[in-house]
């Protein structure tokens, strides 16, 4: 078994088993992942693993493998995730269905592939043997083998699934679905040994179910949803029962919804009493069960009327007619009064166990014939009301056969009421849980019941009657079926008489004049004069007194009537209450007794077992001293065995001698015994080296002389072996030369037969050799072209790529030449720029001087007017002409020198380096440096007045400056 560090690498090996067609080996591998111990954690990839495993299975239609796994992936997935179980059953079973459907769909005769009495059972060599002596043809029996496989795996897959799934709460909807499933493949291919496999072991898994109530994931059958799928499961299978025509085990599903229904102490819903009822109408139907089949519709009909709301009134007129007739069918006379004792008892116990399927809660002290009989039906019948809503022709059916008196005109009066009744009938449209009523079974039974009523009355007021009369009173049957219709009925005691074919009557009832009979007819009699009495001289109707003083009494004794029904009805919820709370309670008693009887159990059973194991320390403490005793006495015994002669004995106490006293002196006996063994095996030893090398001594020479001997011997061995050589090759030798002699005759048909072999083998090798060549030199042209298409295009790719190569290398040349060019053009740019800013801030300087000369001006005041000294103005104007060509050469000059040589002789107090960076900030926009310009150097061409209009031009931006005081 191979051993994989993830399941994954299982998985791998499979699919690389599967890909070279090893599909056996690829499964085996994952059957030993799954059922290995290493793997009982619930992962992922099992789930993949175990989908892979069952395409397998399904696949090489090893069943057993599939169940072996899907019982280790339940002991896996039971507690952790049993949705990955469930998906993968059904993976399993769609499988299998494909399969078997896909086998289905190939078959042209399926019905021939599939003419197999048990999918179960091998074929048998006769069945094999047959087919071969009958000559089945081909295309048949590849169906069988085609088709039978598959849905033997199908069904063997069902029964898998249904194994697993058993007595598990978790997965009780997969396991109602695959019954369901089976269910219906045994309906579709007509299964009736698998169906009936099936209904066993559905029904074992609930008596074990039942058994073993201690398990750890058992279903609760007192939920609801889990009684309704067992009850889903069941019904499914009473009509698939009926459906196939197994009425046997339709009645046995039967049982096992009313085992159910005890069980749980729960009445399923009515849509399922009414299915449960319908199904038994046709089981005792079918069964000649005349009594119980109109119980049974006597208890659908109570369903239908009580529960069914949308229930027609044809509809229900149909059901009632059906009760009605279902109950006039079961014969008037009871079959057990001439049967046995221990028939009546089998009788009082088959009617007990009918009477509980039907749902009559009747006491077991009561006969079994006065159970269930048909007076009882007839009379509830009437009083529930049944009867009124019949059709009229029942109604009349009824009264003729049950009350009326016409022994004469019977069958002409029951006749078209029968014709009318078997035209009745149909699909019940607001009851299609209920099957096609069908009227017109009942006739048979009523035209035997109309044929002994005629008997009967016929008997009443006939003692002998000609054959041919009674005949033409019975228009059903011939005199013949009335004979044996007559013999059921006098054997039953329903009626007596005799046939004397001899003179050709019916003598009825050699009675004489018995009491019961005469008192019968003449009060029959009394009673049909009165009637004609009454219709010939009609008494006239007076008041009643009672009418007069009670007026209402109809109203009242209706009123009456009512609330004593009610009162009873009352009365009877009472006492089933009652019981029920009786119940509860002997079932709690019960229950606390046994658990009290438990408990004292196991104090009992935990006392015996402290005891067992006292008892057995004991006796295992006592048979080790008597071992050890027996041993030391055994020793002793040895140890005075093995004493020599001339020694004394060692005195010793019995009393006081022990086990370790007698085995220290074995030992030390022992150590002696083997000191002197030793010395002996040393003498002995000696002994036999000075025998041997004596031995040795004298073989020598005769085994020298034997070897001689043998060389002799062997010597003339060899040369008689030689000589027989010798002479065997002669003969040999001569015997070739024969046949040399016989076979050369046949040399020259030899030389000519190979001369024709070889130039025929020649003249094939050229011609394959040409055609070899040919086609070796058009596949050396075709190569050639194809090796000069490709190197034109390889050198045409090859120019194209060196074109795209000229292309984007001057691509990019020129995308750097304009780089460069845009690089300088943006240097020289920014020089410009610079250029500019520097005048601009030499202008700026001046001006910002000049402006500080005028406020010192303006605050010295009126008393000194201020000088117009030119020189100021031809130092002040030096500067700058002095900055204008260091700046024109284009250098950068930085502004601490900048400001030094403006802070030069022509001006002694430097600006602060605030003031500038202040006038530099505040300085105004850049389109009015050209005033600014011209304004300066007209100050420097002109004197004192150009200076003053240079200050009046100023003065407007001057005004604009923050004063030194406010910066």
């Amino acid at each position: 078994m191979a051993n994989f560090a993830k399941p994954e690498n299982a998985l791998k090996r499979a699919d690389e088993l599967i890909n070279v067609g090893q599909k056996q080996d690829a499964l085996q591998a994952l059957h030993d992942l799954i059922t290995s111990k290493r793997y009982r954690a619930w992962q992922k990839p099992l789930e993949k693993i175990m989908f892979k495993y069952l395409d397998l299975c399904v696949d090489l239609k090893r069943g057993r493998f599939a169940k072996d796994g899907l019982i280790q992936y339940r002991i896996v997935c039971q507690q952790v995730n049993v949705s990955s179980l469930e998906e993968v059953i059904k993976h399993f079973l769609h499988l299998s269905t494909e399969k078997a459907e896909q086998a289905r769909s190939q078959a042209d005769a399926l019905d021939e592939a599939l003419d197999v009495d048990d999918l179960e059972a091998d074929r048998k060599p006769e069945d094999l043997q047959l087919s071969i002596v009958s000559g089945e043809k081909g295309k048949d029996r590849s169906d069988r083998e085609l088709v039978t496989p598959w849905f033997k795996f199908l069904w063997e897959t069902y029964r898998t699934v249904l194994e697993i799934l058993r007595n598990n709460s978790k997965l009780e909807a997969l396991y109602a679905m695959t019954a369901h499933k089976a269910f219906q493949f045994c309906k579709q291919y007509k299964r009736t040994t698998e169906f009936r496999r099936l209904c066993e072991i559905i029904r074992n898994h609930l008596a074990n179910l039942n058994k073993y109530r201690d398990q750890r994931d058992r279903p609760d059958l007192s939920a609801p949803e889990s009684l309704q799928l067992y009850l889903d499961t069941r019904f499914d299978q009473l009509k698939v029962a009926t459906e196939l025509g197994l009425w046997q085990e339709a009645f046995r599903s039967v049982e096992d919804i009313y085992g159910l229904m005890c069980m749980v102490k729960k009445t399923p819903k009515s849509s399922l009493l009414m299915v449960y009822y319908s199904k038994l109408t046709e089981i005792f139907w079918i069964s000649s069960s005349q009594l119980y089949h109109a119980y049974a519709w006597f208890k659908l009909f109570s369903l239908q009327k009580n529960f069914n709301k949308n229930l027609s009134q044809k509809d229900l007129q149909l059901i009632a007619s059906s009760v009605v007739l279902a109950a006039l069918s079961v014969p008037p006379f009871d079959r057990a009064q001439s049967a046995s004792h221990m028939e009546l008892e089998n009788e009082k116990e088959r009617n007990l166990r009918m009477a509980n399927l039907i749902g009559f809660n009747l006491e077991p002290k009561f006969e079994g014939r006065d159970m269930l009989s048909r007076s009882d039906l007839l009379s509830e019948l009437v009083s529930r009301g049944v009867l009124s809503c019949a059709s009229q022709e029942v109604k009349d059916l009824f009264h003729i056969l049950e009350h009326d008196f016409y022994p004469l005109d019977l069958g002409s009066k029951i006749q078209p009421l029968l014709e009318k009744i078997s035209k009745s009938g149909g699909k019940l449209s607001s009851a299609p849980s209920l099957p096609e009523v069908q009227l017109s079974q009942y006739v048979p039974s009523l035209e035997k019941l109309a044929t002994l009523r005629l008997l009967q009355q016929v008997s009443k007021i006939y003692q002998t009657i000609r054959i041919e009369s009674l005949s033409q009173l019975v228009p059903f049957f011939e005199f013949s079926v009335v004979e044996k219709i007559s013999v059921d009925a006098v054997k039953n005691n329903f009626v007596a008489m005799k046939v004397d074919h001899m003179k050709g009557v019916v003598i009825f009832g050699n009675l004489g004049i018995e009491s019961d009979g005469l008192k019968d007819h003449l009060a029959v009699f009394a009673e049909s004069l009165s009637k004609v009495r009454a219709m010939l001289y009609p008494v006239p109707s007076k008041a009643s007194k009672l009418g007069g003083i009670v007026p209402n009494l109809a109203e009242t004794v209706e009123k009456e009537h009512k609330r004593l029904l009610a009162r009873k009805s009352i009365i009877e919820k009472r006492k089933e209450d009652q019981e029920r709370q009786q119940l509860e309670m002997e079932r709690e008693e019960e229950q606390k007794r046994l658990k009290l009887q438990k408990l004292t159990e196991e104090a009992e059973q935990k006392r015996l077992v402290a005891e067992i194991q006292e008892r057995r320390k004991q006796r295992i403490l006592r048979e080790i001293e008597q071992k050890e005793l027996e041993e030391a006495q055994a020793l002793l015994e040895d140890a005075e065995k093995r004493m020599k002669k001339g020694k004394k004995k060692p005195l010793l106490d019995g009393e006081k001698v022990t086990k370790q006293t007698v085995m220290q002196m074995a030992l030390t006996e022992q150590v002696r015994e083997r000191q002197e063994m030793e010395k002996k095996l040393q003498k002995l030893a000696k002994t036999m080296d000075y025998l041997e090398r004596a031995k040795r001594e004298e073989a020598a020479p005769v085994i020298e002389a034997a070897y001689q001997r043998r060389l002799v011997e062997e010597r003339e061995f060899y040369e008689r072996e030689q000589q027989r050589e010798v002479e065997l090759s002669r003969e040999r030798h001569e015997s070739d030369l024969k046949e040399k002699s016989r076979l050369s005759r046949m040399l020259d048909f030899k030389e000519k037969f190979q001369e024709e072999v070889i130039s025929r083998r020649q003249a094939e090798f050229d011609r394959i050799k040409t055609e070899r060549e040919e086609r070796i030199s058009q596949i050396i042209r075709a190569r050639k072209q194809e090796r000069d298409i490709k190197r034109k295009q390889m050198y045409y790719l090859t120019c194209e790529e060196e074109r795209i190569r000229k292309l984007q290398e001057e691509e990019e040349a020129r995308k750097r030449e304009e780089a460069e060019k845009r690089k300088k053009e943006q240097a020289e740019h920014k020089a410009k720029l610079d250029e500019i800013a520097e005048k601009q801030r030499q202008r700026e300087l001046e001006l910002e001087e000049k402006a500080k000369r005028m406020r010192e001006e303006v605050l010295k005041g009126t008393d000194a007017p201020p000088a117009r000294p030119a020189e100021p103005t031809v130092t002040a104007a030096a500067p700058a002409q002095a900055v204008a060509p260091s700046s024109g050469s284009g250098k950068y000059v930085p502004r601490w020198k900048r400001q030094a040589e403006m802070s030069g002789p022509a001006a002694p107090t430097p600006t602060p380096p605030a003031a500038a960076s202040d006038s530099w900030n505040n300085r105004g926009p850049p389109q009015k440096s050209d005033n600014w310009t011209s304004a300066s150097s007209s100050n420097r061409q002109s004197g004192g007045d150009t200076w003053r209009s240079g200050e009046e031009r100023r003065s407007p931006f001057g005004s604009s400056r923050p004063k030194p005081g406010q910066r």
